[in-house]
């Protein structure tokens, strides 16, 4: 029932879009089977693989850094009160300060390279996830606590067999949260910055020659990779976590 609701939504969805379409004019909001064939065409040169492959990687790299160091640190947030009170207005400023202007300050700071695009993404993404991890370390069992220092536990142990299935919660949702977040920092970096991927690709047919089929191919493709990642990935990853409730 399900399946069969989704995808009646999605009928439903491109019936509307189709006549959106008719009513707006082709070049201002292209039909379905524009977009597609213009898909089918950006694939059979092999422009969208690539880009879309380039886009991924920054995508990964960005995310697994920023997921390693936001756990790092929203654990040493929500253990040690003086890190917090210390660290607290830094994440909050992060927090606050607009993804463009991370990303155009990493540019002139370190220059329109690879580096400086991971770098604006991880700084994005980072406070995020120090902020959910934070809140999962405060809410640790403390009878747990009590138990591994009555058997005098090493500090490997207890991270691995008490800190981290406590956590793993926060941590599915601060990874599922933050990759929404972070591909779309990750297109504004390219968009500003990058030879190739997805942002750069989006811009090249808006500033060129105002492609609104190229725009939202583009667009649609990569929405629907990311899609793919969380509901075969990062969804089962969350219930399994929470099998236990």
């Amino acid at each position: 029932m399900g399946v069969l609701t989704r995808i009646a939504s999605l009928v439903v969805l491109l019936a509307a879009w189709q006549l959106a379409a008719l009513e707006a004019g082709s070049r201002l909001l292209p039909a379905p089977l524009a977009v597609l064939r213009f898909i089918v065409q950006e694939a059979e040169r092999g422009d969208l693989a690539h880009n879309v492959g380039m886009t991924l990687l920054r995508v990964a790299i960005s995310f697994a850094v920023a997921m390693l160091l936001g756990v790092v640190l929203g654990v040493a947030l929500g253990r040690s009160k003086v890190t917090d009170l210390t660290l607290d207005t830094p994440l909050l400023v992060l927090l606050n300060t607009p993804a463009l202007v991370i990303t155009v300050l990493a540019y002139v700071w370190v220059g329109l390279t690879e580096t400086a695009a991971i770098l604006a993404v991880v700084l994005n993404k980072l406070p995020n996830v120090a902020v959910i991890v934070r809140e999962g370390a405060r809410n640790l069992d403390p009878g747990l606590d009590e138990m591994a220092r009555a058997y005098r536990l090493d500090r490997l142990t207890w991270a691995r067999d008490l800190l981290i299935p406590q956590l793993q919660p926060y941590i599915v949702t601060a990874a599922r949260s933050g990759l929404s977040l972070a591909w779309k920092i990750v297109l504004v970096v390219e968009l500003l910055g990058r030879p190739d991927g997805v942002g750069f690709a989006i811009n090249y047919y808006f500033v060129q020659s105002t492609d609104v089929a190229a725009i939202i191919g583009y667009s649609l493709v990569f929405m629907a990779v990311m899609i793919g990642i969380d509901v075969l990935l990062l969804q089962r990853l969350e219930a399994y976590v929470r099998r236990w409730r």
